[in-house]
């Protein structure tokens, strides 16, 4: 049961600011904000959105396909893709361009500042999704802006159901191209602050969104996630973890868990607790592509934490 994941494939740059942000940020000179963080400690790492949550999908035994559109410098991550047994069939290179690049800086509360470079993403467009190859789910990750809206048509007309995920390329789409998105989707995912901006872009509520969908999904880090569906809601619970080291991808390793469980047909609960589940398990990692385990040891470790079987 394969997942198309259309979005970024992307380089991060991740630094580590040893304070809070807030503590050398003063509220009231927003307006000329000129702010410099020194970071002792700064890694490269191979993200982006849809290499991470097929990344994971590897990882819970579910195949997911990555499609996008890279750069000339993507061979060490092609490397990387055939060494975790990740598919490139729809990865294209566009010549003359670089892959995505993000850099990203967090404090010691978890919040972080990304400058993001979109190189070749911007391109996504110049692919199409290919609806005779049997996906069972398609994924419209934050990805160049033409590419979404054409990935989201191309799913909806060839009636491949698929989870709408903005992330933070939601500011690139006008309140009337969002309501667009939600009436061809069938599951939304966003975390909170993203939701609030959906709401406002939109005009419409939690649960007026979940009303046109299967299900909207809401994370809230460290307070768990919130899954409405039909004027129901369910409080899914964050598990807790021993070590938090870095929240880079812990979005993308929750909507692995998402997928997972939409793909496998589980109930709406237990696809939170999945997913919920495969947060936990990134954060105690640095880097988004960095955690090992196998099927095994994640159903042993969900049985554990729910108290029943995966």
């Amino acid at each position: 049961m394969p997942a198309l994941i259309c979005g970024s494939m992307a380089y991060d740059t991740i630094m580590a600011y040893t304070e809070p942000f807030k503590n050398h940020i003063l509220p009231d000179k927003i307006h000329i904000l000129n702010v410099c963080f020194e970071v002792p400690e700064l890694r490269r790492e191979f993200g982006g959105t849809a290499g991470n949550i097929a990344y994971n999908l590897k990882l819970l035994g579910c195949e997911g396909y990555p499609m996008a559109t890279v750069g000339k410098d993507f061979k060490p991550y092609a490397d990387w893709m055939d060494k975790q047994g990740v598919s490139r069939e729809y990865i294209r290179e566009v010549p003359g361009t670089y892959t995505a690049q993000a850099f990203i800086t967090t404090d010691t509360d978890n919040n972080q500042i990304t400058a993001f470079h979109p190189g070749a993403m911007q391109h996504a467009h110049e692919q199409g999704v290919p609806t005779d190859k049997g996906m069972n789910l398609g994924v419209i990750a934050p990805d160049g802006k033409l590419g979404m809206l054409q990935h989201a048509h191309q799913f909806y007309d060839a009636g491949i159901p698929f989870l709408f995920d903005p992330g933070q390329g939601l500011p690139l789409f006008s309140g009337k191209e969002l309501k667009e998105f939600i009436g061809m989707s069938t599951w939304v995912a966003l975390n909170d602050y993203e939701s609030q901006m959906l709401e406002q872009k939109t005009g419409l509520s939690a649960y007026a969104i979940a009303d046109q969908v299967a299900a909207l999904f809401v994370t809230w880090g460290a307070k768990g996630s919130v899954i409405y569906s039909k004027q129901r809601r369910i409080d899914v619970p964050a598990v807790a973890t021993k070590e938090i080291r870095d929240p880079t991808g812990c979005g993308d390793a929750y909507r692995a868990g998402l997928i997972y469980g939409l793909l496998r047909d589980k109930d709406l609960e237990t696809t939170g607790n999945i997913a919920s589940l495969m947060g936990s398990i990134k954060i105690a990692s640095r880097g988004t592509q960095n955690h090992h385990f196998s099927h095994a040891e994640f159903a042993q470790r969900f049985e554990q934490t729910f108290g029943h079987k995966l």
